[in-house]
Order: C-alpha cells, then sequence, then structure tokens
C-alpha cells in the first residue's frame, strides 16, 4: 500500500466535502469519498482525486446507521489501507420550523445523522490512526457551523444544537486523542452556496453577512485541509469559524 496519506471524507460528493477532497489530492491524500444517494457525483469526485495522481474509492453510507459506518471503514481498509486523516462533514438541518412545531422524527433523525454518527465514525476511526493501537497518528477535522452560537431561531434550532455537540466534541477529542498523536479541529463554516440550502435562503441571510456575500466550497476547503496538515502541526482543540465575519 501507498504511504501517502488516507484521508476519509463523510457527504463528500458535493459541497463542502467535494471541494475538500478534490483539494486533499491536490496536496498528496489518498481519498475515500463516502456518499449517500448520489453515486454518480461521488464518483465524479474520485475520478477527480485520481486525476491529481492519488489513490480514491467512493463507498455509500448513510451516517445515520451503525452498519453503514462498519461497512465503510472497512472498505476504507481494504482498498486504500490504513486511515490516517478523517473528516466528518456529513450533515442535515431537517425543516424548518419552530420547535413548538417541528417534527420529533424529523429532530431525532438530524441528531443521529449529525451527533451519534459523528461519534461512531470517531470511535472507528481511532483505533485505526492512534499511535498507541499501531497506527500513524493524525487528525480529524469535524464540521461544526456557525449556528452553533448563532442559535439557529426560528429556523433550525436542532441542527444548531448538533453543531454546539460538535464544537464539545472537538475540545473533549483533543484532549482524549493528544497522547494518541491524533489531532482534533473543527471548522464552522457561516452561509455557504451550497445544495444545504433551500431555494431563496441564501439570498434571504445575505444581509447579515459583514462581507455581502455567501462563502465559496471551496474557501472551507482550503480551512480543512490546513487544519489536516502538517503546517497545523501544534493546532488541536482549535473550532476554526470561517462566516464572513458573522
Amino acid at each position: 500500500m501507498s504511504e501517502a496519506p488516507v484521508l476519509l471524507i463523510t457527504g463528500a460528493s458535493r459541497g463542502i466535502g467535494a471541494a475538500t477532497a478534490k483539494l486533499a489530492a491536490s496536496r498528496g491524500f489518498d481519498v475515500a469519498v463516502n456518499y449517500l444517494r448520489d453515486e454518480t457525483a461521488a464518483n465524479a469526485v474520485a475520478g477527480v482525486v485520481r486525476q491529481a495522481g492519488r489513490r480514491a474509492i467512493a463507498v455509500r453510507g448513510d451516517m445515520g446507521k451503525e452498519e453503514d459506518i462498519t461497512r465503510m471503514f472497512a472498505a476504507v481498509d481494504k482498498d486504500l489501507g490504513r486511515l490516517t486523516h478523517f473528516v466528518y462533514n456529513a450533515g442535515i438541518t431537517g425543516s424548518a420550523a419552530r420547535v413548538e412545531a417541528a417534527d420529533p422524527a424529523m429532530m431525532r433523525n438530524v441528531i443521529d445523522v449529525n451527533v451519534l454518527g459523528a461519534l461512531l465514525c470517531v470511535q472507528a476511526a481511532i483505533p485505526r490512526m492512534s499511535k498507541k493501537h499501531g497506527g500513524r497518528g493524525g487528525a480529524m477535522v469535524l464540521i461544526s457551523s456557525a449556528a452553533a452560537t448563532l442559535g439557529g431561531s426560528g429556523e433550525y434550532i436542532w441542527y444548531a444544537a448538533t453543531k454546539g455537540a460538535i464544537d464539545s466534541m472537538t475540545f473533549g477529542l483533543s484532549k482524549e486523542l493528544a497522547e494518541d498523536g491524533i489531532r482534533v479541529n473543527a471548522v464552522a463554516p457561516g452561509l455557504i452556496a451550497t445544495e444545504i440550502h433551500p431555494p431563496g435562503r441564501i439570498e434571504r441571510v445575505n444581509a447579515a453577512i459583514p462581507f455581502g456575500r455567501p462563502g465559496a466550497p471551496e474557501e472551507i476547503a482550503e480551512a480543512i485541509v490546513f487544519l489536516l496538515s502538517d503546517a497545523s502541526s501544534y493546532t488541536t482543540g482549535t473550532i476554526l469559524r470561517v462566516a464572513g465575519g458573522r
């Protein structure tokens, strides 16, 4: 197997995840592209990784299902080798509403994907990456959101709460895994022009951004790959907010 760093990105068929996969490949990472539904898009991202001279696989998996997470990590083991880097980018908002009108099943699904999925993935990644378990060490980046501190009022309070959980996870894991040789940081994007937003939301929220525009997925990818790289070798437990001043 190649000695290149091996990176798994959840939710990498489009948006921030896809941009991160492509940038990471250009910086020397082999990449596993996780996706939920769009196999064609995931394979296209994997193709770009290969064009950059790196190895890639596309692996389907619902991060709200434990069995899919187990199967995803097994596929990385088999096809790319021992994991060294991990990005938990998969996330859903659910349907916008005030809390009293929100569907409990919808909120539960958001929590399962955004919080429990992240915990289960980290749990699977640790024995593969940890120097205590014979791994090479490495870095994890969890994707938070500016919503963690803005609160999501009137729209997505449950989503904001899950991103607050990501922040807590980042602080705790950074301390717990320091002796394992694993750095853990988070990136907290603001309003980014991706398909996660329903029609009209970007235009509506844009007025609250000091920069006067939404961010691009590629701008978030730069922050993520920096935190994965040796350029951030003394950085752990950090929430890097990339939100245009919001």
